[in-house]
C-alpha cells in the first residue's frame, strides 16, 4: 500500500519522544496515524517493528503497525490526511535564540501539499507568536488562508520521559487556536485520544503556558542549587532542611538540588522566552540568572570532588573516577544536555582518569574520546579513588554505595533517601553517615 496515496486520520512529523507516544496514542484510539521523519534510519526501524526511544518498546511498536501505523518519508502524504501535527525539534541557535529551521521545513512541506480542511497542529516547543507569525506565512503559501480554509492550533507537548505515571492520553492537554473555531477544532480532535483537553484563549497563550511551566522548574532548581553551595559553607543540611519544608501541606513545592540540569526543556525552553522578552527591550534576569547558577554547577561539582580527594591524602589528577549515571535523569537512557559531560570535562581537565557507569548507555565519549565503561559495577567502586552519583538510576542504591563506594560524592541525594528509594517527599531521620560520604 502507498502510503502517500492512501486516506489517513492523522499524520505526525517528527517521530522523537513528542512525535511517537502521541502517534501511538492515538492509533490506540482507533485512529489512522502515519508518521513523517526525515530520518531513513528512524522510519526503517519503526516500519520494522524497532523502537528508538524509551518509553515505547518493539512490542508497542508492533502493536502501531499492527492498527495501521506506518512510517514514511514522502511528505506527499501530507495531502491524504485530517490532521497534521508537528513535533519536531527547536534547539537553540549558536547565538542563543531558537533555531526555527525545522519548523520552517516541516511548515514548507505542508504547505506544498495541504488540501482544504485540514487541521494542523504545532506541538513544539517556542515562543509566544510561532504559530500566528512564523507558522502561518508559511502555511499561506499553499494558497489557503489559515482561520477560515485551514485550521491551525498550538498544543505543548508535556512528554516526561520515564514517567509510568503520567503519559500523553492522561495528561491535561493545552491547546489554543488561532481562531476559536479552530481551537474547538484542535480540542474535539485531542478529545478523541486524550481525557482531559483543557482550551487556552489562543496560540499565543498556550504558547506561553509552556514556557511559564519550565521557567518555574528551572529558576526553582536554581535557587535551591545556589542554596546548595552556600549551605555547604554555613554547616547546614539542606537535604534535611527541603524535607522539613516539604511537610507543609500548602505554599511550597520540594525541589531538590543536583549537578546542572539536562534535557530538552529546563535548559532549553525558558531561553526562548528571555529570547522575546529581549526583542521588546527588556532583559529577563530571572531566567539569565537561572541559567548563570545552573550553568555553574559542574564547576561545583568538581571543586567538592577536588576538595573531597584532597581530604583524604589525594590529588585529582592522579586518581581514578568513577562516573555514576551519564544520562539526563534516572531510568531512562536520554542523554540530552546531561550535566555528566560538562561534569566530565571539568574533571578529565585537572588530569583524572575517568571511568563510567551507566545500565542505559553502552559508549559514551567525553571531548571526543571514549570514556572506559565499567561492566563490574561493585568493583569498579571498590578500585575508584572517588566515585560521583550524577544520575540516580535504580541501580546506585544506598546500601550498595555505602557498602563498595571508598569516596562517594552524592550529587542526587541518594544517600538521604529511605533505603536508596526515590520517595523525595518522605523525610529520612536516619540518612546513612560515615567518613568519606558527602551529599551534594
Amino acid at each position: 500500500m502507498d502510503v502517500a496515496t492512501s486516506s489517513t486520520d492523522l499524520v505526525v512529523i517528527g517521530l522523537g519522544y513528542v512525535g511517537l507516544p502521541l502517534a501511538q496514542e492515538a492509533s490506540r484510539a482507533g485512529l489512522k496515524v502515519t508518521g513523517l521523519d526525515v530520518t531513513p534510519q528512524v522510519v526503517d526501524g519503526l516500519n520494522s517493528g524497532t523502537s528508538h526511544i524509551d518509553d515505547l518498546s518493539d512490542a508497542d511498536i508492533t502493536e502501531m503497525r499492527d492498527a495501521g501505523f506506518q512510517a514514511t518519508m514522502d511528505p506527499r502524504v501530507l495531502g491524504t490526511t485530517d490532521a497534521i501535527v508537528i513535533c519536531v525539534p527547536t534547539p537553540l541557535s549558536d547565538e542563543g535564540g531558537p533555531d526555527l529551521s525545522a519548523v520552517a521545513a516541516a511548515a514548507d512541506s505542508v504547505a506544498e501539499h495541504v488540501r482544504h480542511g485540514t487541521l494542523v497542529i504545532l506541538e513544539s516547543t517556542t515562543y509566544p507568536g510561532t504559530t500566528d507569525e512564523f507558522v502561518r506565512p508559511r502555511l499561506e503559501k499553499s494558497g489557503l488562508t489559515a482561520g477560515t480554509d485551514l485550521h491551525l492550533a498550538f498544543s505543548p507537548e508535556r512528554i516526561d520521559p520515564g514517567n509510568v505515571a503520567f503519559g500523553v492520553a492522561n495528561t491535561p492537554k493545552v491547546v489554543g487556536g488561532l481562531t476559536e473555531r479552530c481551537g474547538q477544532l484542535a480540542a474535539e480532535f485531542y478529545g478523541r485520544f486524550i481525557t482531559n483537553v483543557v482550551q487556552a484563549r489562543g496560540t499565543r497563550e498556550a504558547e506561553m503556558a509552556k514556557l511559564l511551566e519550565n521557567t518555574y522548574r528551572h529558576v526553582n532548581i536554581a535557587l535551591v542549587n545556589e542554596m546548595a553551595i552556600f549551605c555547604q559553607e554555613l554547616g547546614v543540611d539542606l537535604w534535611d532542611a527541603i524535607a522539613c519544608a516539604a511537610t507543609k501541606p500548602f505554599g511550597f513545592q520540594a525541589f531538590q538540588p543536583g549537578p546542572g540540569v539536562g534535557g530538552h526543556c529546563i535548559p532549553i525552553d525558558p531561553n526562548y522566552l528571555s529570547y522575546k522578552v529581549k526583542t521588546l527591550g527588556y532583559p529577563f534576569r530571572f531566567v539569565e540568572l537561572a541559567q548563570e547558577i545552573n550553568a555553574r554547577m559542574p564547576t561545583y561539582v568538581t571543586q567538592r570532588a577536588q576538595e573531597l580527594l584532597n581530604d583524604s591524602g589525594l590529588a585529582l589528577s592522579r586518581s581514578r573516577v568513577l562516573l555514576l549515571g551519564v544520562t539526563y535523569k534516572a531510568g531512562i537512557a536520554d542523554q540530552r544536555e546531561s550535566p555528566a559531560r560538562p561534569v566530565a570535562r571539568k574533571l578529565a581537565s585537572k588530569g583524572a582518569q575517568l571511568i563510567y557507569h551507566d545500565p542505559y548507555v553502552a559508549e559514551w565519549e567525553v571531548n571526543e574520546e571514549r570514556v572506559p565503561r565499567a561492566e563490574n559495577l561493585e568493583r569498579a567502586l571498590a578500585e575508584a579513588d572517588l566515585t560521583v552519583l550524577l544520575t540516580d538510576h535504580p541501580d546506585y542504591g544506598a546500601t550498595l554505595l555505602n557498602e563498595h563506594a571508598r569516596l562517594l560524592l552524592d550529587t542526587r541525594g541518594v544517600m538521604r533517601r529511605l533505603n536508596g528509594t526515590a520517595d523525595d517527599a518522605r523525610r529520612t531521620t536516619s540518612p546513612i553517615q560515615r567518613d568519606g560520604i558527602q551529599v551534594l
